[in-house]
């Protein structure tokens, strides 16, 4: 087997599983799912009609580039959501079953590993994640490094290691309002990176980024030559200004062929659609016609009746404007019910809150997740489990994720069990 394996971490759910291994949740009351980023609000019934109303195709083989129809519906929604000049739906545009399993495949594409024929400067002097000492540095040879946020998707990681490239963290902190510090990365780590993942709106902290943002990143993607990945699955979930994306800051800059960027998006968030498993990679043309000869050989394609699905949902917007406004009732509920007692920041966009811990549980995710589960029977996320400790530093340590996925109802009892877990 792949000796990399060895280096995957548990995922977070794992080790939410053997912290509470030994837990019992208090039996008066019923569970209360908010630790898990799965949308639970009703999917749209005509889209669902239309997956029942084409079982028959399924006698077909999908091809793995997808039907015209549904690439030019995603081109078009991009151009219309992102204010692009043209998307080409031939070159483009590639749909995929879903964002989690394209995100780990065009890691597995783009990375070069024959890219790198030096050893690492004695300049890398800042160890994070895997990277060597420097007192090792002379010694090691170099691997591609692929830059992400922390906190962060573990998808990321996991296919950094699985492509034999080395993780570099940049904390997401309160220090710096929840973003990542770019100008701390050292030149020689820069050097090295052939990939960096941006996820705007962030999951879990619920940060966008601006303009200033990405004109930042694509100069520097210029100078050192890396692609830059930007996973938006959340994109259509905000309050106020929908966010700028990946491609939209590409078409400000006159940047129209998109070069190094690509960006991912999903129907799940979006359109409660989890299960359907349907998505697309869009942007650069030079690298999405490599990454489909990768897909060929893979064997990934969607279903056709999922196909026509998708082309519904991305055709409809009513549905999504009834998402936000739902995730924004929720929002506006805990942070009236809660904000007094709680340390609550309002996100961006996202479905999530990301809560500092009360200090009556001396700052620990794991004892406060522990408190909720056994004292009020509320499942929620140690932030600690989505990050990576560097040089002494967890920047998820002491926070929670808080999913808004539940009903209204249920929210409102997650409120009001977690008002008396705190007054007590």
């Amino acid at each position: 087997m792949n000796n990399n394996l060895h280096a995957l971490h548990p995922y977070p759910f794992a080790k939410m599983s053997h912290l509470l291994v030994d837990s019992t949740p208090n039996p008066a009351y019923n569970e209360i799912k908010l630790g898990i980023g799965e949308p639970k609000h009703t999917p749209p019934s005509f889209v669902l009609d239309t997956l029942k109303e084409n079982l028959d195709s399924i006698a077909r083989y999908p091809t793995t580039i997808g039907s015209f129809e549904l690439r030019q519906t995603i081109a078009h929604w991009l151009e219309k959501r992102f204010f692009l000049h043209h998307v080409n739906p031939n070159s483009e545009v590639l749909p995929v079953m879903g964002t989690r399993e394209a995100i780990f495949s065009f890691v597995q594409a783009a990375i070069d590993t024959s890219r790198l024929n030096h050893k690492i400067s004695h300049e890398t002097n800042q160890p994070n994640s895997s990277l060597p000492t420097s007192k090792d540095v002379a010694h090691v040879e170099p691997r591609p490094i692929v830059i992400m946020p922390n906190p962060f998707y573990q998808i990321y990681e996991g296919a950094a290691i699985l492509a034999q490239a080395t993780p570099y963290f940049i904390p997401c902190s309160s220090e710096n309002s929840f973003k990542e510090n770019y100008r701390s990365v050292p030149i020689s780590v820069w050097e090295q990176t052939q990939l960096l993942f941006v996820c705007s709106p962030n999951n879990p902290t619920g940060t966008v980024m601006t303009m200033e943002d990405w004109e930042l990143l694509i100069r520097l993607s210029d100078q050192y030559d890396f692609i830059i990945a930007s996973d938006e699955c959340y994109s259509e979930l905000y309050f106020n200004e929908p966010p700028i994306g990946l491609l939209q800051a590409c078409a400000n800059l006159s940047r129209d062929d998109f070069k190094n960027c690509v960006v991912f998006h999903s129907l799940s968030k979006r359109s409660n659609l989890p299960g359907l498993r349907s998505g697309f990679i869009a942007g650069d043309a030079d690298l999405l016609a490599p990454y489909l000869q990768y897909r060929t050989y893979q064997g990934c394609a969607m279903p056709i009746p999922h196909q026509l699905a998708s082309i519904a949902a991305w055709q409809d917007e009513r549905h999504v404007i009834q998402n936000r406004a739902l995730y924004k009732e929720k929002f506006a509920l805990w942070m009236q019910e809660l904000g007094q007692l709680l340390d609550l920041r309002m996100p961006e966009a996202g479905f999530y809150f990301w809560i500092k811990v009360p200090e009556a549980f001396n700052g620990d995710d794991e004892v406060f997740v522990k408190a909720l589960y056994e004292q009020v029977h509320i499942y929620a996320l140690a932030g600690s489990y989505l990050s990576r400790e560097v040089q002494g530093y967890n920047p998820g340590k002491g926070y929670v994720r808080i999913a808004l996925v539940a009903s209204i109802e249920e929210n409102l009892e997650a409120i009001r069990r977690i008002r008396m877990l705190l007054n007590n």
